[in-house]
């Protein structure tokens, strides 16, 4: 039996959102730019009741939702965007950010900027005092992730953000793990700029979502994608329409059902994890405690003694599972991430992440607690 346990990476397309894509790709195709025609008309009007729609959702104004090509792009534009309207400053990030984030914030090193990373702890929080003892002065942007993609750990924003809004920062929240999975409103957390992708919540790959703050404290972005202005200006590019559409309808079944899959989900990672503690001895739990609400239900990491987890990985290939985030899984060093909560290399190495979802059954998780146990001592004994 094949078991799939690496929904941080990417999802299953629900068949809700592949039936609500469908109709984009052979009936209602064209371009909705071209608002001049009934056939563009239309399209255009489909994507703006879904922009409406996701917007309500996400706690924010229809008008600073931007569509991307997905969170990479959007926390590239984030990031970029503001910075390359300023002349020099400060510019800080977590230590637990994902490569899409750590990426441009060292480019921006490049270009002047002094950077700094904030603290986590052994489970990966960012504290309040650690947050403000990194800020200062002239710091420009703050990217603080709402969720990290390894080890699952939620930053419990509504602490962290008042100390943000002591200095004249823009603040850019990472949400691409968060959303769907816990409460996250652009306009209640007081952030000015917001990105997840649609294909970490089961939705399509290849589209994503940048928000960005108007009003009195409106954020102003250089496009990094020139073009026909599409996008209010800030992304250029003939907009992807059933990607758009399928975005949408994954944040409404991933909000609908939230409660119920949640709790079911929960349930399922804490017996897998009780079926791999009984069957390898000497199993380490990463980041925060399951039992909290620190923690993303439907994640786990963990240290297996005296065995590679990429080897082990690779030793039990009808369980997709990842040895780092799926941006770098290519790269020999170890995490960044489990290096900045203090694990050491062959600690790092040594651990797996198990992300679960809705369509995760009891069945696959008692199948892949067996099979990696058996690889586990298979390469134990060689």
């Amino acid at each position: 039996m094949e078991v799939y346990l690496d929904n941080h990476a990417s999802t299953r397309c629900a068949p809700e959102v592949v039936e609500a894509m469908l109709p984009f790709f052979d009936r209602d195709y064209a371009n909705p730019s071209a608002v001049s025609s009934a056939a563009g008309r239309r399209v255009h009007d489909a994507v703006e009741a879904a922009r409406e729609s996701l917007a309500e959702m996400l706690g924010c104004r229809p008008s600073e939702v931007i569509f991307t090509s997905g969170a990479t792009e959007s926390n590239n534009l984030a990031i970029g965007g503001v910075l390359a309207r300023l002349d020099g400053g400060h510019v800080c990030a977590t230590a637990i950010e994902h490569s899409s984030v750590r990426a441009p914030v060292r480019e921006c090193r490049r270009q002047g900027f002094q950077v700094d990373e904030i603290a986590v702890d052994s489970q990966g929080f960012v504290a309040p005092d650690a947050l403000q003892a990194t800020l200062r002065p002239d710091t420009r942007m703050v990217s603080i992730m709402a969720a990290n993609n390894e080890i699952g750990t939620i930053q419990d924003l509504t602490r962290l953000i008042p100390v943000v809004r002591q200095t004249a920062a823009v603040l850019h929240v990472d949400a691409t793990q968060a959303i769907g999975k816990i409460p996250c409103s652009f306009r209640d957390l007081d952030i000015d700029l917001l990105t997840f992708s649609a294909h970490k919540l089961h939705g399509p790959k290849g589209i994503g979502v940048l928000v960005v703050r108007q009003g009195s404290r409106r954020v102003r972005l250089q496009p990094q994608v020139w073009g026909g202005g599409h996008e209010r200006g800030f992304r250029s590019g003939t907009l992807n329409v059933p990607g758009i559409i399928g975005l949408h309808r994954a944040v409404q079944l991933a909000l609908d059902d939230l409660p119920v899959v949640q709790e079911r989900v929960r349930r399922l990672r804490d017996e897998f994890w009780a079926l791999l503690r009984e069957q390898i001895p000497g199993l380490v739990l990463n980041g925060p405690p399951l039992d909290g609400s620190g923690r993303l239900w439907n994640n786990l990491h963990c240290q297996f003694p005296g065995v590679e987890g990429q080897t082990l990985s690779l030793a039990c290939p009808e369980v997709a599972m990842s040895s780092g985030s799926a941006c770098s899984a290519n790269q020999t060093e170890p995490s960044h991430v489990l290096l900045a909560i203090g694990l050491g290399p062959d600690q790092a190495r040594s651990s797996l992440r198990f992300g679960l979802s809705r369509y995760t059954t009891c069945d696959e998780i008692k199948a892949a607690a067996a099979a990696i146990a058996d690889a586990f001592a298979q390469l134990r004994n060689i």
